[in-house]
């Protein structure tokens, strides 16, 4: 396991393939999540590329720190990781409010980035309303009560069965998040808003949605890819919030010819 000191918190993450001379991909992945959803995608993508991923502040084995937290705070851990790698020009892959990092990132440090996967995500995500309200409830009753609503926006119906372990999985892994980290993002994405960002982007970008995702359905990730110049806009089907899991070999299928023209 690696870990990364970074002022006064300790950040989680994971490198394969450094080193080789091979196209270097970053992940940042969703709300609630670890970086293990990454792992299906990863071995359909194969050696064709090197990859790092990272928990950020709140999730996974990474510390919760000081909640609640800016994007920009996520933006810092992930800029510190890739300048203590030594990295520049990767593809930065960012899933939901990993989108949203991945935003900032390009606005901040545009010579670490290579080109832009921005997955079921969007410029803006939900209103103060919703996430004030979520802040709210996992306040009074812990991240458990959670699990039940927002597998039905992260998953189609077809996933959600009681004899797909994977989904399972996926349950006791949001129930597992640190209540404090989970809120502490929930106010970073209600704060968030790229929108003049978005518009300034300049390297090749793809946008993916699912035809079932729930949290950032199609047409809003589509109004983020009309915002970005030049962008490709792609929708998996029968998927929602979260195709690493649901649908990854389609998903990297659809990802891996955007990837191949960067290499041209």
């Amino acid at each position: 396991m690696d870990f990364l000191r970074i002022d006064d918190r300790t950040i989680h993450y994971r490198t394969q393939g450094l080193g080789t001379g091979r196209p270097v991909i970053a992940f940042i992945n969703s709300l609630g999540t670890d970086f293990r959803i990454w792992d299906m995608l990863i071995a359909e993508l194969g050696d064709d590329y090197a990859y790092v991923l990272h928990d950020k502040r709140g999730h996974g084995l990474s510390d919760v720190g000081a909640p609640p937290y800016a994007m920009e705070d996520h933006v810092d851990d992930l800029i510190a990781l890739l300048d203590h790698l030594k990295l520049g020009k990767v593809v930065i892959w960012g899933l939901s409010v990993g989108g949203l990092i991945s935003l900032g990132l390009q606005a901040r440090r545009p010579d670490l980035v290579r080109a832009l996967v921005l997955s079921n995500t969007a410029h803006k995500i939900g209103t103060d309303e919703l996430w004030n309200a979520r802040i709210d409830k996992i306040a009074a009753e812990g991240m458990a009560t959670l699990v039940g609503p927002v597998m039905e926006r992260w998953f189609t119906p077809a996933f959600r069965r009681s004899d797909n372990a994977l989904f399972a999985g996926a349950c006791n892994m949001l129930a597992r998040q640190p209540a404090d980290g989970y809120a502490g993002t929930c106010a970073a994405i209600r704060d968030a808003d790229y929108t003049e960002a978005a518009r300034r982007i300049t390297v090749p970008t793809l946008c993916v949605a699912g035809d079932g995702d729930g949290s950032t359905p199609p047409d809003l990730v589509r109004g983020l890819a009309d915002l970005v110049p030049g962008s490709r806009f792609v929708v998996v089907p029968a998927c929602g919030h979260i195709p690493c899991l649901e649908q990854p070999a389609v998903y990297a299928a659809t990802a891996r010819g955007f990837l191949e023209t960067l290499e041209t």
